[in-house]
């Protein structure tokens, strides 16, 4: 058994599904409402399953999870202009900003790497695939599992018919180029064919903040029930009311598949 097969082992489990929190925001945001105290916010997530963050912010969080039964550590290795929606930008070009060896030597369980495709420009989809397909075998070399970000370009703007088909598409050509899981969008009804097609473990993402907290964990639910592995929330989570209380209630959907009213009562 590898080193990357163990460390995604002790993540998943054989049927375990996670809860995890997206902190990753600044990177492209900037300033965010719920991460101006990275340390404060993290203290109240401690439930998680795993914590997605960027490099370098790492080092600064390092008694967190050193703790005992901390969560799991994920790092993010591309940078994407497309994420960045304050600035408009509408195109996909990504760069690497750590590789996997260096993200293990920092202390990532697992690292995460976005592919984006359907840009509009064949050279740049060859480009974002080149790129994934170099970070994926660095990856396998260093023993770290890689999970894939299918992100489509304006995604919450599109038809669901057409969100739906690209992810799809895209969840099986990421896993065919290497992500030992994905995290991408729940895309309704028929999410379950995007399960069955992409053959890894699949992770919803919460994308903009729902209006009302129970519609994030109805989100949840039903993307559990149509196999999802779990979830990766960051701004439904610490933009919630009560953080914490939010992040039980997800937790309950994602890992006992209660209903978001049992959840939250």
């Amino acid at each position: 058994m590898s080193g990357k097969s163990i460390r995604l082992g002790r993540f998943l489990g054989e049927d375990r599904n996670v809860a995890v929190v997206a902190m990753d925001h600044g990177a492209e945001f900037g300033p965010i409402d719920g991460l101006s105290d990275l340390l404060a916010t993290l203290g109240k997530l401690r439930a998680a399953d795993g914590i997605l963050l960027n490099p370098g912010v790492v080092g600064k969080c390092s008694s967190f999870f050193a703790a005992p039964h901390a969560p799991a550590m994920i790092t993010r290795l591309t940078w994407t202009t497309s994420y960045c929606f304050p600035w408009n930008y509408k195109e996909a070009h990504t760069c690497r900003i750590l590789s996997p060896a260096e993200a293990l030597s920092a202390g990532a369980d697992l690292v995460m790497a976005s592919c984006i495709l359907q840009s509009g420009e064949e050279s740049l989809d060859r480009d974002n695939v080149g790129l994934f397909t170099e970070i994926a075998a660095e990856a396998e070399a260093a023993g770290v599992p890689l999970i894939g970000e299918l992100y489509p370009l304006q995604a919450e703007e599109l038809p669901e018919a057409e969100l739906h088909d690209q992810i799809y598409r895209g969840a099986r050509i990421l896993a065919e180029l290497g992500a030992d899981a994905i995290k991408t969008f729940y895309t309704g009804p028929r999410f379950g064919e995007v399960v069955a097609s992409a053959g890894v473990p699949l992770f919803v993402l919460g994308a903009s903040k729902k209006a009302k907290e129970i519609d994030a964990l109805r989100m949840a639910h039903q993307a559990v029930q149509a196999g999802a592995r779990g979830v990766v929330f960051g701004r439904n989570v610490f933009q919630a009311s009560d953080p914490a209380r939010f992040l039980s209630a997800l937790a309950k959907v994602v890992r006992e598949k209660a209903t978001p009213e049992q959840a939250m009562g």
